[in-house]
Parts: structure tokens; C-alpha cells; sequence
């Protein structure tokens, strides 16, 4: 049997059932104790009391590094930042401490935190509130990240991720809250690192991040009366990444299509691009394409916030691209 809930209540969900059942986890972040700024803790206080749902001071590296802190001492945390653009502000407690210190210090503790920070474009909330950052954690081993797409995956993801003893990162979309979706009844777990084939196809591989994964299923729609079928790829993350679910999806299509909301320039894109590359160039009939956000801060406009971000058309056009192309002999 399964049961309907949005992407925020998977969080909520997650975060209720977690607290319930381990009393070493706690959640803290600015303004949580009401609810949060997109309602992610709404309740939680009150059925879990003020020592384990508590509001935090306005610093992002107080939050991140009272987590690392907590976290070796053998509890584990989940923290809130408000917007995933102020990872930069947390940057040396998440990219080293967080990160690294399991392995600095010979393994003679772990750091089961996790840091839910929301992100993407959500309608005009201009260039430091609308980033998607993943990509700038491929380089950060040790540090899981996350980018659930569907409700199921939330609330399943951040499980998982709870009980994990390595640091994860996870990255909600802003623009996902309010979606729905299907999820079984009882307890829903969904590992980490692993790929999901969201949708089979035999003519393009589009690995798709977070909320272009809804946008390439639309595209798929319009692709598939042309005669065109698209495989679609959830990676769920940037780390770890499951490139065999890729390869094997690429083995069949012979095209690859990276489509996310960051930018094409400094993009998670590259990373599997120049993977792909290396390990199955063999494989491809036609150029790796990749799709993104303009190279440009984000705008304040929604209107030119709408020409920045990839839209469905974007998906489309690059996959008729692909199959039109062929390999230099």
C-alpha cells in the first residue's frame, strides 16, 4: 500500500519518525522552533521538547560547528541552514571539519551529522538565495551530498542519512515543497549512492539533478510523440555517485545529456562528463551535451530568473540535438 504526502511533509516525516526513535538525535537551526522558514520542523518542538528542537543564534558557522562538535562526542545532530547559498558562509566547518576530521584524526571517532540546506531558484529570490551548490562539494571525500527529487526520496534519503554515521549534506529544492508524490507505508529507507532509473528509454541518457528530473519526465512526454525515448537517470547526489547505473544506461543509448539547475560552467555535469569520457567513450554515437543555468548570478527578476534556469524546452531541444548528431568518424 502506498499513501500520498508532499516533499516538506517527507522532511517533516523523516525528522518526527528519527527523533522517535533515537534519543541521540537533535535538530537545531535558526527559527526552527516555530516551524523553520519553509516549515520543515513545524510540530517537532512540541512533541519533542525544547532539548532536542531548538532554535540556533543568526551564524552559520556556529550552527555547522556546534553539529561537528556534538557529533563526536557520540550524538546525532541535524541542522538547518536556511538557504544552501550559506554553505559558503560554513565553508571551512563543512568542507574540513565535517569532511575530514573522521580521518584526521586515525578514525577514533565518526561524525553522524547532517546539514539539510535548501536550494534552487524559487521565484525571484535573487543571486544569494537561489544556488544550487552541490557540485562544489565533488572535491570534499568524506562528505556525502544529496539532492532528493521526489518526496519518497526525501523522506527516505534523510532516514538513511540520519543513520549514517558519515557527514551528509542534503540539499532539498525550494521549488519541489509543495509536490506530491506516492510513498509505501511503513518504514522507508532509501540507500545512499545509488542511482534511481526514474524513467527507461533505448535513444538518450538524461541525468537529470533534483528539480529538473520532473522537467525532463515533461519533456519525455513531448520527446516520446516524436518518436524519441528518453532514459532518465536520478543520481540523487553528487556523492557518493553510482557512475555504473550511467554507464550501463549509456552502453544502450549511446547518447548522454547532463541536465541541472547549477550553471554548464563549475556544474556537476563536468564531473560526469569527463567520467563518462574516460570509461565509456566507446559507448557514445553522438557529443556529451550538457544543460544548465546561464553563466550569470541569478537575477532577482522572476522573468529573467525564468530565461536563466534550464526550462523543459532546454531538455528537449538538446535531445533532438543528440539524436540527430553522430560521432566525428
Amino acid at each position: 500500500m502506498t499513501r500520498t504526502i508532499t516533499y516538506t511533509q517527507g522532511i517533516t516525516e523523516a525528522l518526527d519518525e528519527e527523533l522517535a526513535r533515537d534519543p541521540n538525535v537533535f535538530y537545531m537551526g535558526e527559527d526552527i522552533g516555530f516551524g523553520g522558514v519553509f516549515g520543515f520542523s513545524r510540530g517537532l518542538q512540541e512533541r519533542h521538547g525544547k532539548k532536542r528542537v531548538f532554535d540556533t543564534p543568526i551564524s552559520e558557522t556556529l550552527i555547522v560547528g556546534a553539529g561537528v562538535g556534538a557529533a563526536i562526542t557520540g550524538t546525532r545532530p541535524v541542522v538547518e541552514l536556511q538557504f544552501a547559498d550559506f554553505v559558503a558562509v560554513a565553508m571551512d566547518e563543512i568542507y574540513n571539519k565535517a569532511a575530514k576530521w573522521r580521518y584526521m584524526h586515525g578514525g577514533k571517532f565518526s561524525v553522524p551529522m547532517v546539514i539539510i540546506a535548501p536550494e534552487g531558484a524559487i521565484g525571484g529570490a535573487g543571486p544569494e538565495h537561489s544556488q544550487c551548490p552541490e557540485a562544489l562539494f565533488w572535491s570534499a571525500p568524506g562528505l556525502y551530498v544529496l539532492t532528493p527529487s521526489t518526496p519518497a526520496d526525501m523522506k527516505g534519503m534523510l532516514k538513511s542519512a540520519i543513520r549514517d554515521d558519515n557527514p551528509v549534506l542534503i540539499l532539498p529544492h525550494k521549488a519541489l515543497l509543495n509536490t506530491s508524490g506516492d510513498i509505501p507505508d511503513g518504514e522507508h529507507l532509501v540507500p545512499l549512492g545509488q542511482a534511481a532509473i526514474s524513467r527507461e528509454g533505448a535513444d538518450v541518457t538524461v541525468v537529470a539533478w533534483s528539480a529538473l528530473v520532473n522537467k525532463a519526465h515533461e519533456a519525455a512526454l513531448r520527446l516520446s510523440s516524436e518518436g524519441i525515448e528518453i532514459e532518465i537517470i536520478d543520481p540523487r547526489g553528487v556523492r557518493p555517485f553510482d557512475f555504473e547505473t550511467v554507464i550501463a544506461s549509456v552502453r544502450k543509448t549511446g547518447r548522454l545529456l547532463l541536465a541541472h539547475e547549477a550553471p554548464v560552467v563549475g556544474g556537476a555535469g563536468g564531473e560526469v562528463a569527463a567520467v563518462i569520457a574516460e570509461r565509456a567513450l566507446t559507448y557514445l554515437e553522438a557529443p556529451i551535451k550538457r544543460i544548465g543555468a546561464a553563466d550569470v548570478p541569478m537575477p532577482q527578476s522572476l522573468r529573467l530568473e525564468q530565461m536563466v534556469v534550464p526550462q523543459v524546452e532546454s531538455i528537449v531541444a538538446a535531445a533532438r540535438e543528440l539524436v540527430g548528431r553522430k560521432m566525428a568518424a
